[in-house]
């Protein structure tokens, strides 16, 4: 029986979390420093979750003492860990080394500073959907007006942007577009190859 939402939040929640901060990253964490992906990671949970990193490193070393067996994995009810480049027989190593440096950091008190995005988790973590949903008020709001696309060019070059709207958009189509995409996520999204199976 497959676990429900509720026991893979309780079991794997954070785990989930720390492997998904690898997407389209090297797992090429070492005992000595941890990999760009888990600084990220480290980065954006002590600055709006710090209390997670506990449970992160448990859940990890847990997973690493216990990984699931065939049957466990193919009747749902444990976590499958995606592809991240590591061989099968590796996994339980790398796993216990994130647990490592989450441990370390957190007994140290030592939280990556703020930076600029580097990962995609990075960049992804930047973005609050307050934000977002303010930005798309804003465009929804500057195109509601009776502007012409002179009027639009000048909008979007008084909100800094340098380049003109890639092709074949007008400003304002491509104000009507950004709004559009920001508003709903996109179905068509290619977020890499789907690992679950």
């Amino acid at each position: 029986m497959p676990l429900s939402p509720f026991e893979h939040d309780r079991r794997h929640g954070e785990l989930d979390q720390v492997i998904r901060a690898y997407a389209g990253e090297p797992a090429d964490d070492t005992p000595d420093k941890p990999s760009q992906a888990l600084t990220a990671y480290l980065r954006h949970t002590w600055h709006t979750r710090p209390w997670a990193l506990a449970t992160a490193e448990t859940q990890l070393r847990e997973y690493a003492r216990n990984p699931p067996g065939r049957l466990r994995l193919r009747l749902g009810e444990f976590y499958v860990i995606p592809d991240v480049g590591l061989p099968e027989q590796d996994i339980q190593q790398w796993l216990s080394c994130l647990a490592d440096h989450i441990k370390r950091s957190v007994e140290t008190g030592e939280a990556p500073p703020p930076a600029t995005p580097v990962t995609v988790d990075d960049y992804a973590a930047g973005i609050h959907p307050q934000l977002v949903a303010r930005l798309v008020g804003e465009l929804r709001e500057l195109l509601a007006l009776d502007l012409d696309e002179s009027d639009h060019a000048l909008a979007v070059a008084e909100l800094g942007m340098e380049v003109d709207p890639p092709a074949p958009y007008s400003p304002g189509a491509w104000l009507t577009l950004v709004a559009e995409r920001l508003e709903s996520p996109r179905a068509d999204a290619d977020y890499g190859p789907d690992t679950a199976q």
